[in-house]
């Protein structure tokens, strides 16, 4: 029994011992704990709109990057942030202008065989003479790719050089390529109104209602506008009167006239 007791209280000594120890610990996390949920309220009364982030889906991250890029490309800036603009000369913007010419869907980077023929004949490049539309074609032709159907823009300025040799025969090529430059910066394609009626006499008597014959004068009043369906449809007069009667009514009048009475 003596044993028993003794090795009880060296056991209850070893306890007591290992939650002293322990105890010091657990009091410290605690009072961490503690001041991380004072410092969280702290926080969230400076800004009580704040709350965890939602996670997005990796698909929208990647486009976001894209998109990114792609402005950041757009602008000539990089992702770090040095900006470096890209300066657009006023014959590249003139080619950005007839490429996207017609189309909705153009990007202003490629030009189409029949935009760069517009471009050619609106700027005065085509002068029927040295140039014609045929040559225009067949620099085209030369300048882009098999597998292509449009040019960009140093195609575009290798085709111009072609013609420019063709136009100003007797000038040296870099300044026939300038006197073609200067006809085609900082224009754009030029617009045809709206297509005006001819006044032809076969137009004028077509259209003239007084010279209407037959049914198709009925159609109309005096002063040219439509009847409308009293001009088109035979209306039957069921009234009982004679066509041209000019006292319709007056009957009814003398029939429902109220009679005065004679004094007593």
């Amino acid at each position: 029994m003596r044993r028993r007791s003794s090795h009880t209280k060296r056991k209850l000594k070893s306890d007591n011992a290992s939650a002293a120890q322990r105890e010091p610990h657990s009091c410290t996390s605690m009072a961490d704990h503690k001041d991380n949920i004072d410092d969280f309220k702290v926080q969230t009364a400076k800004h009580p709109n704040m709350g965890p982030a939602p996670l997005r889906p990796h698909s929208e991250q990647s486009r976001d990057r894209a998109s990114k890029r792609l402005s950041t490309e757009s602008n000539g800036t990089s992702e770090g942030g040095s900006s470096t603009p890209v300066e657009v000369t006023a014959l590249e913007e003139s080619f950005r202008r007839f490429a996207i010419h017609g189309d909705t869907r153009a990007t202003g980077k490629e030009m189409h065989g029949k935009n760069w023929s517009k471009l050619c004949k609106d700027c005065g490049v085509i002068d029927g003479k040295n140039v014609t539309l045929t040559d225009v074609d067949i620099v085209f032709s030369k300048v882009k790719k098999k597998s292509s159907r449009t040019i960009v823009f140093d195609e575009f300025k290798v085709a111009l050089g072609e013609l420019a040799r063709k136009k100003y025969k007797e000038k040296p090529g870099e300044e026939a390529e300038a006197e073609v430059f200067k006809l085609i910066e900082g224009k754009g394609p030029i617009i045809a109104g709206v297509t005006r009626a001819v006044a032809s006499p076969t137009v004028s008597r077509l259209t003239d209602t007084t010279k209407f014959t037959g049914s198709h004068k009925e159609r109309f009043d005096d002063t040219g506008r439509g009847k409308g369906k009293a001009g088109r449809v035979d209306i039957v007069d069921t009234s009982g009167y004679v066509s041209g009667y000019k006292h319709q009514g007056s009957y009814e009048k003398k029939v429902t006239k109220p009679t005065v009475g004679k004094p007593m």
